[in-house]
């Protein structure tokens, strides 16, 4: 069948992006087709477009890692998902039969993979995907809400409840609050009952992240952060540091965790050499854990979190689907607070 979508035919900037029309296969066994209400733009879509060393992709590329929408078609040897059904997606790939995998570590698979990096993504009018990465849509949800939380909110929980097991008391400070890693870590913090301190170039955003229950929130550009933290933890600080930004904000990190802390990473978006002074590591005890995606178990848990409300997702802004471009100028302009999210015909 044909679908439109927004695809890449070459890397470079946002002028190789273009909406165009290009047949979709037909799902085998253990896949379904959705048809895509919405699909959401991540920072990863601008890596993609600038190309990632390593990682060759059969051009043209379908962009987007998030969406949300309604099985259309079904291949043999599919259960549990049935033409019809409103469904989320799980971004990532696993082989399903590695030892990772069977131990129930889907995200550590050594074939993982993401839609919209490694394999055709979500802005298209429909997509072809596992079964397995089909969750039920949460009912109380918005189309645009629903395809908008996946990847970042995975992310998110694998970090802090999984790997940095927030809990109630703790402190952490998030860096970049915008974006839609820092916004679901947010809300994260505080559904564990714990303190968030937050970071932004735009104050703004720091005002709006007060509304939503940061106690704290302080312009990078101005201030020195660690300072500010120290100053608001009586010189102790946080427990958890939750950095995605990498090469600008990682020193930082490092000094803003108290002894024994945690800094979470899930990203790199300034850069990925990271500066680390390693006497600050050892003599403070600190650990650093690296953290991509989740498992399925992950996605199950923080879905029943979302369909609860007590995490809700964000969304900043919605585009059609001929606007693609314009889109992607406001997530590489760093304009918005919540997700990107573009509606598709």
């Amino acid at each position: 069948m044909s679908v439109r979508g927004a695809r890449i035919h070459a890397h470079g900037g946002l002028e190789q992006i273009t909406v165009d029309e290009f047949e979709l296969r037909e799902p085998a066994a253990g896949e379904v087709r959705i048809g895509l209400r919405v699909a959401a733009l991540n920072h990863l879509d601008l890596f993609v477009l600038e190309g990632i060393p390593g990682i060759d992709m059969p051009l043209p590329h379908v962009l987007g890692g998030d969406g949300a929408g309604v099985v259309e078609a079904v291949g043999p040897a599919v259960d549990g998902v049935a033409v019809g059904d409103e469904v989320v997606l799980n971004p990532g790939l696993w082989c399903g039969r590695c030892a990772n995998c069977l131990a129930g570590e889907q995200s550590m698979c050594p074939g993982y993979q993401l839609l919209g990096e490694h394999v055709d993504g979500t802005l298209a009018q429909a997509i072809v995907v596992p079964a397995v990465n089909c969750y039920p849509k949460p009912s109380r949800l918005s189309w645009e809400q629903a395809g908008s939380f996946g990847l970042v909110t995975l992310t998110a929980w694998r970090m802090l409840v999984r790997n940095a097991q927030v809990g109630p008391g703790q402190t952490t400070l998030i860096h970049g609050v915008g974006g839609g890693v820092g916004l679901a870590a947010m809300q994260i913090v505080l559904a564990a009952g714990g303190q968030v301190f937050v970071t932004s170039h735009s104050d703004a955003k720091l005002e709006r992240a007060s509304e939503l229950g940061a106690t704290h929130g302080w312009n990078y550009r101005r201030a020195d952060i660690a300072r500010e933290v120290r100053a608001a933890t009586g010189k102790v600080g946080v427990d958890v540091v939750v950095d995605n930004v990498g090469n600008a904000t990682f020193a930082t990190s490092i000094r803003a965790c108290r002894k024994g802390g945690v800094i979470v990473t899930c990203g790199s978006t300034s850069g990925p050499e990271l500066p680390v002074d390693a006497r600050y590591v050892f003599w403070n005890h600190l650990r650093i854990m690296g953290s991509t995606m989740g498992s399925d178990e992950d996605f199950r848990s923080m879905l029943r979190s979302v369909d609860s409300g007590a995490i809700e997702p964000v969304v900043d802004s919605v585009f059609a689907l001929d606007d693609t471009v314009a889109a992607f100028r406001r997530l590489q302009a760093a304009e918005q607070f919540g997700k990107v999210v573009v509606a598709l015909p």
